[in-house]
């Protein structure tokens, strides 16, 4: 007993003495996941953040940097209020500061980096996504400002770099729910369906060598067999290289080891290049194949630039049943779409996942509940989230983030054209426009979205027709619901109805357009111990008492009510929700993800039984 003491006393003397628990501890108030314990300074979400284009020589940046928070119109400050670990939002807790920001005032980050040996042309520095407002110097020059909470950024700092360590300084401003930015569910005074602000680094930071002449991005769409490539890349005189090679289901882009190679093709970049895959493998989420990627630049011959990635064949079209119906389709077939609202928050990382095992959790488990399909609700998630759901076998439908709530009397719920639009200012709507083609341009490679979705419930809804068009010409290769449950118009390819608590739709399209039902249920139970407060929680309609009480209401939805409704022509389903989220206890999983409110194999046997509804 003695000698175990003296082990953790040492070990205790050790942590002190390096100074990682004086320096950084979660934040105390709350519940947190199991995976909060796996955090700390030295393994802050390490893996290679972005799997569709990876190089070998990389750099993370998450980690312990200085913070502050002062006046919005103040100076730098000259000393810190503490340590901030990156990439967990300031409020919090696995940031080590639980504190708010506001509106009133900036979140200041500082932070010094070696680069490692080896490294002679040029530096790439990336952040995955900051909320809202992000002034970047290094060394005391200023690199830039981007607007934006949602899509990655980066600089290329090669000539900015001194000798020895590197100085980064980050000012981030976040108006949050002031009508001008997209920010989802955030609000500055959470409660009921709105939740706590998220300022500041949220995904990872991290640096990457590239040659002169590299490879900036590519995109691959897909119809049935072949394939369309196409790269971006800088450099003059150089050409791109694409080999296509078998992966495999579920396939690991980091480390797994590519088969044959299937097809090859060259051109300069920008210009379009197909290729007919032969036997082609067709993703799924029964069969989620991967073809594995190795793009290549090259210079006179010589390859100057070398990235891995991977793709997918697959189509998303619009097909009719035997009986006419207008369906959302998979790889040429009717195809029914079941699954949850997922809105993506953590009781101890809020937007960010405490793991990246945290992250892949909630698709498998959705999938292990017998679903195959997640709503990615008003929030966008980093690379890897998507990487995950491509080589697990999850279809997504992406929303984005929306920029205000709606009025009173403005949602039009009922029918075609009965609602009003936003008065959003034109400053917001160019915002809206600048960030949904950024979120569209950087999420369009992933195969696993089928459908986009530009507006919830005529949350910040306006000009549907014009953004409809933009979305079209930003993506075609994709379905678009115009409006989930919002102000409905005869544009785009979903009619989408929501309904609480009972799965019906509100409306039909009469044929015009595929009909959805894009939320209902919100079948509440407060599991004690695990909610976001003691008390005060709530439910669509009320709270139930246990959770066979909770499975015998979603059983007599789904079956009695909602099949007869696909039957009928609705082509897709979505149950509200994944998990709780603060003080909306709404989830088939508590906030802290510890306890699955239904039996797990009964639901997964009444999930299967909606989905075989549709032939």
């Amino acid at each position: 007993m003695r000698k175990l003491l003296y082990v953790v006393w040492m070990l205790a003397l050790v942590a002190a003495c390096t100074g990682e628990n004086e320096a950084w501890a979660p934040v105390e108030g709350h519940i947190r996941t199991a995976w909060a314990d796996e955090v700390s300074p030295s393994n802050s979400h390490p893996e290679y953040p972005r799997p569709q284009m990876i190089r070998k020589d990389w750099k993370s940046l998450n980690g312990l940097w200085d913070y502050a928070i002062v006046k919005a119109d103040a100076d730098e400050p000259a000393t810190p209020d503490g340590k901030i670990l990156v990439p967990f939002c300031a409020e919090s807790s696995l940031s080590g500061v639980g504190r708010l920001v506001g509106a009133e005032n900036a979140l200041w980050y500082k932070t010094e980096f070696k680069l490692p040996a080896g490294w002679k042309e040029r530096v790439l520095l990336h952040f995955d996504a900051v909320d809202w407002k992000a002034q970047v110097w290094l060394n005391g020059k200023e690199l830039g400002v981007h607007t934006g909470g949602y899509t990655a950024f980066d600089y290329d700092i090669t000539d900015h770099l001194v000798k020895g360590s590197q100085k980064l300084v980050l000012k981030v401003l976040d108006g949050t729910d002031n009508n001008e930015q997209p920010r989802g569910k955030q609000v500055t005074n959470p409660g009921g369906i709105w939740y706590t602000p998220v300022t500041g680094i949220w995904q990872s930071v991290w640096l990457e060598s590239v040659p002169e002449a590299h490879i900036v991005d590519y995109n691959c769409t897909w119809d049935m067999g072949r394939m369309v490539f196409v790269a971006d890349a800088t450099g003059e005189d150089v050409e791109v290289r694409v080999q296509v090679l078998e992966g495999g289901e579920g396939w690991d882009a980091e480390n797994g080891k590519p088969g044959m190679k299937v097809a090859e093709e060259s051109a300069a970049p920008g210009q379009y290049m197909i290729m007919d895959i032969p036997n082609p493998e067709y993703w799924s989420p029964e069969s989620p194949f991967l073809y594995a990627l190795d793009i290549e630049l090259l210079k006179n011959g010589k390859v100057v630039d070398r990235v891995l990635g991977y793709t997918a064949i697959r189509s998303c079209a619009e097909v009719a049943d035997s009986e006419g119906h207008r369906r959302l389709g998979l790889n040429g077939r009717p195809y029914f779409q079941f699954g949850p609202l997922d809105q993506g928050w953590w009781p101890d990382g809020l937007y960010t996942a405490p793991t990246d095992a945290a992250l892949a959790f909630d698709i498998q488990k959705t999938k292990d509940f017998g679903y195959n399909l997640i709503r990615k609700h008003i929030k966008v998630e980093p690379a890897r989230w998507y990487y995950h759901c491509d080589r697990l076998g999850m279809l997504v439908w992406q929303d984005m983030p929306s920029i205000a709530a709606n009025l009173g009397g403005q949602w039009g719920e009922w029918g075609y054209g009965t609602g009003y639009d936003y008065p959003l200012s034109e400053s917001a709507k160019a915002t809206y426009y600048k960030e949904w083609g950024e979120i569209i341009d950087q999420l369009k490679k992933h195969p696993c979205i089928v459908v986009w979705v530009p507006f919830n419930e005529a949350w910040g809804q306006f000009d549907t027709e014009a953004v409809v068009a933009f979305t079209r010409k930003a993506d075609d290769y994709r379905l678009i619901n115009s409006a989930s449950g919002g102000n409905s118009y005869l544009c785009g390819d979903l009619l989408d109805s929501h309904n609480y608590p009972n799965p019906k739709m509100k409306f039909r399209s009469g044929g015009a357009q595929i009909d959805v039902l894009g939320e209902y249920g919100g079948i509440g139970l407060a599991v004690e111990g695990h909610t976001w407060q003691p008390e005060n929680n709530w439910g669509y309609q009320g709270l139930c008492k246990d959770g066979a009480e909770v499975l015998e209401k979603y059983t007599r939805y789904a079956i009695d009510e909602f099949i007869p409704e696909i039957q009928s022509g609705v082509s897709a389903g979505i149950y509200t929700q994944t998990t709780d989220v603060e003080i909306e206890v709404n989830g088939l999983m508590t906030y802290d993800r510890k306890v699955i409110k239904m039996n797990e194999e009964k639901l997964r046997e009444v999930n299967l039984k909606v989905r075989a509804a549709v032939k």
